[in-house]
């Protein structure tokens, strides 16, 4: 028998992120109708017909609360998600890693979420988007969105607000560079002390690491990938390929950037630039790679400057569709301009399973709270939930690309705390916000 429910919410995709905005929202007693196109079609990447299906890894990351992703995950428990059910319920032997067995986790979300009294599941694939002036709709369709419903999505965000590919650069803590080491200049620039850092390397320095970078493993293709590059926006292993000097005349380019101390002009130079207004990250210009992470982090390491640094993102470059969030999306996740239209998981700009269904659970907290007739909620800021929620909304719309969950997405800590405390500040700060957070939500 159903239960009495007011409100109506309709989900598009039942991976992690569909699931878990379904789960939130119908626990405030929203009737949900969820729509999934397996088995009818399937991605070039899923194969099996439960919801929920992990398709790359069956790593979860991190499940320590000192660190940025294991946070994500305790704030995800302690806000009832049904995607930590299932991981906690599915969980493999992986030191403080969280990993699952795929088929048991994805059996759980299944079955779970089929048994719900106020969820219908239906099995077919959607060409448009619903008018979200007949209920809330909350579109979480993946990575992969593609044919109708990417085109209907293009329509209504902007054809210059979706993209296909991510190109994404590292990007490291500010504290853990070597400003001994590094100087500030903007090419060019004389006026001041210019908007980027710069470690510069000499002529013996650069060919030991154009060497390293030739002969470093890659990660390879997925077999729904194709190797689709832009000249514009190539990975640094692929110029590095086509000769030694290539990387001389794009991204290292040292032309006019002279030391400003010494007018000394380095033989190449590899340039940072700020990943948000505090400062506190920043982003290896022009360093989008498929090394993989442990060869990225050996030989960017060798950069002068960046002997001890500290990555808070790794490079990459796959197949992901994704908004433009800052253009698209308030920090609710609803559309700008369309009231009541949400994107969740990979589709509104973050990177990673658990991320995506952390958005899942903020879109279905709030949808269903409109659903309800009332007043959206949104997480507070020093948390994981509304650090990835800050980055999708105030992050350089010309620069935008999808992240992780880290700490340099969180305010600036306001006191000062030593470096090997500050996971464990974070968290402690961050939970007692979340658990205030969800005294409000019920």
């Amino acid at each position: 028998m159903k239960q009495a429910s007011t409100g109506h919410l309709t989900v598009i995709g039942g991976g992690l992120a569909g699931c878990e905005a379904s789960w939130q929202a119908a626990k405030q007693g929203v009737r949900v109708d969820l729509y999934e196109m397996k088995p009818e079609r399937f991605s070039p990447a899923h194969q099996l017909p439960h919801l929920g299906e992990l398709v790359c890894s069956n790593s979860l990351r991190s499940n320590a609360v000192d660190a940025a992703a294991g946070l994500l995950k305790e704030e995800m428990r302690r806000l009832g998600s049904l995607v930590m059910r299932a991981a906690d319920t599915a969980r493999v032997p992986a030191g403080t890693a969280l990993a699952v067995d795929r088929q048991q986790f994805a059996h759980f979300l299944t079955k779970t979420i089929t048994a719900h009294p106020l969820i219908t599941v239906h099995r077919r694939e959607v060409m448009r988007i619903p008018d979200p002036d007949n209920g809330p709709v909350i579109v979480a369709a993946g990575p992969l969105l593609s044919g109708p419903l990417a085109n209907h999505l293009q329509n209504l965000t902007g054809t210059d607000n979706l993209a296909f590919y991510d190109a994404i650069a590292p990007i490291v803590d500010a504290e853990s560079l070597d400003m001994e080491v590094i100087y500030r200049k903007s090419r060019w620039d004389e006026s001041g002390p210019g908007d980027y850092l710069n470690c510069p390397m000499d002529k013996q320095q650069y060919e030991h690491f154009i060497a390293d970078l030739a002969a470093a493993r890659t990660v390879p293709l997925h077999a729904f990938e194709e190797p689709k590059y832009f000249e514009g926006c190539l990975p640094i292993e692929v110029m590095c390929a086509r000769g030694p000097e290539t990387l001389r005349y794009g991204p290292m380019k040292p032309i006019g950037l002279a030391h400003p101390q010494t007018g000394h002009l380095p033989h190449a130079v590899v340039q940072l630039r700020a990943e948000n207004r505090q400062g506190t990250m920043y982003n290896l210009v022009g360093f989008q790679t498929k090394l993989t992470y442990g060869e990225q982090q050996r030989i960017f390491r060798t950069i002068p400057g960046l002997k001890q640094a500290e990555f808070l993102r790794f490079g990459s470059i796959h197949r992901n569709t994704f908004v433009c969030a800052p253009r698209v999306l308030t920090s609710s996740l609803e559309m700008r301009g369309k009231p009541g239209l949400y994107l969740a998981g990979q589709l509104s700009g973050v990177e990673g399973y658990i991320e995506s269904a952390a958005m899942g659970l903020v879109a279905g907290i709030n949808a269903g709270r409109q659903a309800l007739g009332k007043v959206r909620l949104l997480p507070p800021p020093a948390t994981a939930h509304g650090g990835l929620l800050h980055h999708l909304t105030d992050a350089d719309p010309a620069r935008f690309q999808p992240s992780n969950v880290n700490f340099g997405l969180f305010p600036p800590l306001p006191r000062k705390i030593p470096k090997r405390d500050r996971g464990r500040v974070r968290a402690e700060d961050a939970l007692l916000a979340i658990d205030a957070w969800h005294r409000l939500l019920t």
